[in-house]
């Protein structure tokens, strides 16, 4: 509200400022004609200028009644009322009107009038009126600007009142001392009687009062509220503002997808140990019989070397197949995860792939070791091993390290490849390395993120193009603890 006035008012004070010989004549040609009481001051310096003139003529010299004449100082009463009544507007007019009127006096003889000091105390009441009006002038321009800015202030106090009495959000006003002076009614509503005079971080049941913006508290009718503090503007009592966002509808939506994401994981690694068992136990079981029929027919007495020498080939396949089976029914669901858990299975991993890749990958472990909460084990197993097949499939690297550090209550991890890199996209996260179809390598950090969002930790990718691929990742790391599946 107050800007409507703000453009006028500095309009108006630059035009009121200018105090140069134009502007005083203006003003004075600008007399308030219109006052009866102006007329009456005018009539004064008419009887005063006439009173003069007649002592003048009929006193000569200084033998008269009046020796001196008239004093010219008498005008500084009626120039003074002026000034005074209508700033440098009437005692400008004032003053030039007794000096129009004082041209007869000062054109009489030298033996009748006084005009050297006539001129003189003319020049002085001139001064006078031109001093006293533009003072004047002054001390009213800034009592109405101290005005105008105590009614903007008013009025822009009403606006935020009525603002802050009618928003829907519950607000709470703070002192210096971080004490609610003042609620709303949807703030005194949410928090009841109690709210006045408590410290905002008892109502909240937090820290210190610098850390509550932004945070999300669920409050005592049910509700979770995002909290903004904003600091108000000095002079006042009030330090400052706390806004609560009702956003229970979004943590509700975010809460929905996270146990749907959860519930996709779940069911992906159900999915995955099933494939496994069902591989083990009966296609791989069924290959390594086949293999001993082949071996025991081929040393069987009477068959035909040609014979024989095609059950041993046929043999060797169906040990081939049944080895990749194994290791794929490994990469489904690792045994040794659930077995031994997190280093053993990770070590397992890197060295049948350095002998399958030709890479050249370590494992360096830190801290005291001990078993995590099973689906922290197989998020960070899967992202070890989404990491470092990246680095076979799309890096191009000839090394990769792997570092695995239990810290207290919290499990880094990091993959750390010499390959091509890539530009890896801020905004949501995607990838396109050089030259390469992206597509896989895109769903792949997507996965890895995914999972560590899921298990309440964290995920980082830093690469350049020719440069290499960093994989950080932070996740909870009490030993059995469960991991946080809410946003």
């Amino acid at each position: 509200m107050a800007r409507s006035w703000a453009p006028e008012t500095a309009q108006r004070d630059q035009e009121e400022g200018s105090g140069n010989l134009a502007d005083v004549v203006r003003r004075a040609l600008r007399p308030p004609l219109r006052d009866r009481r102006f007329w009456t001051v005018q009539v004064v310096v008419v009887f005063l200028a006439g009173l003069h003139l007649l002592v003048d003529v009929h006193s000569p010299g200084d033998t008269g009644a009046f020796p001196g004449g008239i004093p010219v100082a008498l005008l500084i009463v009626p120039v003074g009322y002026a000034a005074l009544r209508y700033g440098l507007t009437g005692s400008a007019a004032t003053a030039a009107w007794a000096s129009l009127l004082w041209l007869p006096d000062l054109l009489l003889p030298v033996d009748q009038g006084h005009a050297p000091s006539d001129l003189v105390n003319l020049a002085l009441v001139d001064g006078v009126a031109l001093f006293f009006g533009q003072r004047i002038e002054a001390e009213r321009r800034a009592h109405a600007r101290v005005e105008r800015a105590t009614l903007g202030r008013l009025a822009a106090e009403a606006g935020y009142r009525q603002l802050f009495e009618a928003n829907r959000a519950p607000i709470l006003v703070l002192d210096a001392g971080g004490v609610v002076s003042a609620a709303n009614p949807a703030g005194a509503a949410l928090f009841g009687s109690r709210a006045i005079g408590t410290p905002a971080t008892e109502l909240v049941d937090a820290g210190p009062l610098a850390a509550l913006h932004g945070q999300v508290f669920t409050l005592d009718d049910g509700h979770d509220y995002r909290v903004a503090v904003a600091e108000l503007p000095e002079g006042g009592d009030a330090a400052e503002q706390l806004v609560f966002e009702d956003v229970t509808k979004e943590r509700s939506e975010t809460r929905r997808a996270a146990r749907q994401r959860a519930l996709m994981v779940a069911a992906e690694e159900e999915q995955r140990r099933r494939l496994a068992r069902e591989l083990h136990d009966e296609p791989l079981q069924l290959l390594l019989h086949l293999a001993r029929r082949f071996e025991t027919l081929g040393e069987s007495t009477g068959v035909p070397p040609a014979v024989a020498s095609s059950l041993e080939d046929a043999r060797v396949r169906a040990l081939e197949a049944a080895t990749r089976l194994r290791n794929l029914a490994r990469d489904l669901r690792p045994p040794a995860l659930d077995q031994l858990g997190l280093v053993p299975a990770l070590s397992s991993f890197l060295a049948e792939a350095e002998d399958d890749s030709g890479l050249l990958v370590d494992l360096e472990v830190s801290g005291e070791t001990h078993r995590l909460h099973p689906d922290v084990e197989l998020g960070a197993f899967r992202i070890v091993q989404e990491a470092v097949r990246n680095a076979i499939r799309h890096a191009g690297a000839r090394e990769v390290h792997v570092g695995l550090a239990f810290d207290p209550g919290i499990v880094r991890l990091s993959v750390m490849d010499d390959g091509v890199g890539f530009v890896v996209d801020d905004a949501d996260g995607s990838a396109q390395r050089s030259g390469l179809d992206g597509s896989a390598e895109h769903l792949g950090l997507v996965g890895m993120a995914e999972r560590a969002s899921l298990l309440g930790g964290q995920l980082d990718v830093h690469s350049v193009p020719g440069r290499g691929t960093d994989v950080l990742a932070r996740l909870p790391g009490e030993p059995g603890s469960s991991p946080a599946r809410e946003a």
